[in-house]
């Protein structure tokens, strides 16, 4: 069987400018650290971001703002980083703002293959601009349509050699959904483990959505 472990400088091979790239994390907890660090040494560029949030200036994805290597943020807040709401009233970054539930929820129905889903957040508010509305039995919906991803870059606690995974307390949030919803996904894990080591009721991303295996410095 071919192997999914590759090295922090093989995992540069999978960046390029201009792609789509989803981000685990909340605040940078969760957010691998190695490959967004990677990532900003590639010097890629013109990037789209799909994350909760864009961190702090030192933290997270926040250097990926803060080097001008972002074009388009799409995250449910970003006042933690000023520099994002600096670039974006100076027209240096296209930032779409949306609400956590929908953003989460249209990263679920990318991964799950579903062509989207009806809610009421942001109804009657600039949420709404440019959206299809639907009205079913007299309320109105509007129709969020799924995001994907070109590259997802997520974090876990524990793989196994087939890229099984388990999360650490918070630091799960968002990236078993992330991990869906990208043609191409790398974990960065804490610890890798030989397979059959995790119990199958501790794996929480299963590792046929893996890709590929980021190889932990200590290993």
């Amino acid at each position: 069987m071919k192997t999914k472990l590759l090295t922090l400088q093989d995992a540069t091979n999978f960046f390029r400018d201009g792609m789509t790239i989803m981000v685990g994390g909340f605040m940078g907890v969760g957010t691998p650290p190695r490959l967004v660090e990677a990532l900003l040494d590639s010097g890629v560029r013109d990037l789209t971001l799909i994350a909760n949030d864009t961190a702090f200036v030192d933290i997270g994805i926040g250097p990926l703002i803060v080097n001008g290597r972002v074009s388009k943020v799409i995250a449910s807040h970003i006042g933690t980083n000023p520099e994002t709401g600096r670039r974006m009233i100076a027209g240096e970054l296209d930032v779409q703002l949306v609400p956590q539930g929908t953003l989460i929820e249209q990263i679920r129905c990318g991964g799950a293959g579903l062509g989207g889903f009806l809610t009421s957040t942001g109804v009657g508010t600039i949420v709404e601009d440019g959206k299809q509305t639907i009205t079913l039995e007299g309320k109105t919906w509007l129709l969020e349509r799924p995001l994907r991803a070109d590259l997802a870059l997520i974090r876990a606690h524990c793989s196994d050699m087939l890229g099984n995974l388990t999360y650490q307390l918070s630091a799960r949030n968002f990236n078993p959904l992330i991990a869906l919803a990208a043609d191409v996904t790398l974990v960065e894990p804490d610890e890798i483990v030989e397979t059959g080591v995790l119990q199958p009721d501790q794996i929480i991303t299963p590792g046929a959505v893996i890709d590929h295996i980021v190889i932990p410095l200590e290993s």
